[in-house]
């Protein structure tokens, strides 16, 4: 089968969730189907970055728009009532690139990622499946009800012409995919149903126990520009810490993860490390006693959850972030949904190594028996093989 994977940004490095699912979706499918990849890049791509996908895909193109070109788009798309994100990601010449590799491949399968590519597939005359990811409506709902005056605003515009493209994506595609059933049912459409369930995976060969010497009793990883790490960092540090520190004052924070905004450098103290970008995020696991994503905003499944369960680091979250995992709270883990439930938990972990020691064990048995790459892939796989069968 020949597949067209169309992407908003360059899969790699893995800094990005999205950009981790896309990587790992393209090395299980390369297996037994040809890949040609098309991806958008606002920065520039290096030839060792290129090769890190070489070796899966048989053709690779890739835009990198200008300044000029993103932020006129994102002017053009507002006058035209249309998502400003998705202005960001379009252009002229991406989809000129786009409808020239598709003619020159005739694909079995556009495969794409996320709303924000929908412009530069919609019409091409091919089966088209598009990956949700997760509902980037509902991420932008939960950003909007965290902030205020005109950036309130703009993400209630943002919204809701998120919803609306959400929601025409049902006449566009012959198969729809997301991440979790939470986000499923966030998508606003009476068909949200029939959305096919694709999940996440880990990887255990290179997430795997590690021996490094711990240095901090408590980390949290993520890409530190993205909003939601941005107020998670915020939040355990201002809110859930002080309650922490007022039972263990010589407790210690690892902030881990690249392009720290100045409010989450802000954050350093003596008892707060904001490390920035890290070459090995394995480091940052294991350098810890146990891993907290305190997340009260965004959507979808945090791979940092896999990544630390699978490293047998016990974890604390919160309800929202594991209502995509499905993992058993007090058995794979510990919930909390306010800083004091979050401090307890903190608390109790760094206070009993017996019950630290089963929740990373059951967390990490947890995570083995549910999100392997290979079997993340093969429903998204079987969705490919079903539209062949209708052709």
């Amino acid at each position: 089968m020949k597949i067209l994977v169309v992407l908003p940004r360059f899969p790699y490095p893995l800094d990005k969730g999205d950009k981790l699912r896309a990587y790992h979706q393209i090395v299980e499918l390369a297996k037994h189907h040809e890949i040609h990849l098309f991806a958008v890049s606002h920065t520039k791509v290096t030839p060792e970055q290129r090769a890190a996908l070489e070796p899966y895909c048989k053709t690779i193109a890739i835009v990198t728009p200008s300044h000029f070109t993103a932020y006129f788009n994102i002017l053009r798309n507002y006058f035209r009532s249309k998502s400003l994100q998705m202005g960001y990601w379009d252009s002229a010449r991406a989809r000129r690139t786009v409808r020239k590799m598709a003619n020159a491949i005739s694909p079995d399968i556009v495969y794409n990622q996320m709303v924000r590519t929908v412009p530069l597939v919609a019409r091409l005359p091919f089966k088209k499946v598009m990956d949700f990811q997760d509902s980037l409506s509902l991420n932008t709902e939960r950003r909007m009800e965290q902030s205020k005056g005109l950036w309130r605003s703009i993400l209630h515009y943002e919204f809701k012409m998120l919803r609306s493209t959400e929601y025409n994506a049902f006449r566009i595609f012959d198969a729809l995919t997301i991440i979790s059933e939470v986000d499923s049912e966030a998508i606003p459409h009476k068909k949200n149903g029939e959305i096919q369930i694709v999940p996440n995976g880990v990887d255990f060969d290179y997430f795997a126990p590690s021996a490094i010497k711990q240095s901090h009793n408590i980390v949290f990883t993520g890409n530190m520009a993205y909003a939601p790490n941005v107020d998670a960092a915020r939040y355990l540090v201002h809110e859930v810490m002080p309650l922490v520190w007022a039972q263990r004052p010589e407790a210690t924070v690892l902030l881990a993860g690249a392009d720290p905004k100045p409010a989450v450098r802000a954050l350093a103290s003596k008892r707060v490390t904001v490390s920035g970008h890290m070459d090995d995020i394995r480091h940052a696991y294991a350098a810890a006693d146990l891993f907290v994503a305190p997340m009260r905003i965004g959507s979808g499944l945090q791979n940092k959850l896999l990544e630390a369960m699978s490293m047998q680091r016990p974890c604390v979250t919160t309800s929202l972030a594991n209502a995509a995992l499905g993992a058993t709270p007090g058995t794979h883990l510990l919930v909390g949904d306010t800083p004091q439930a979050l401090a307890d938990g903190i608390v109790k972990l760094l206070a009993d190594s017996e019950l630290a020691a089963q929740i990373a064990t059951a967390g990490n048995a947890f995570v083995h028996q549910h999100y392997s790459w290979p079997a993340a892939v093969k429903p998204l796989e079987d969705i490919f093989n079903g539209l062949m069968e209708s052709k």
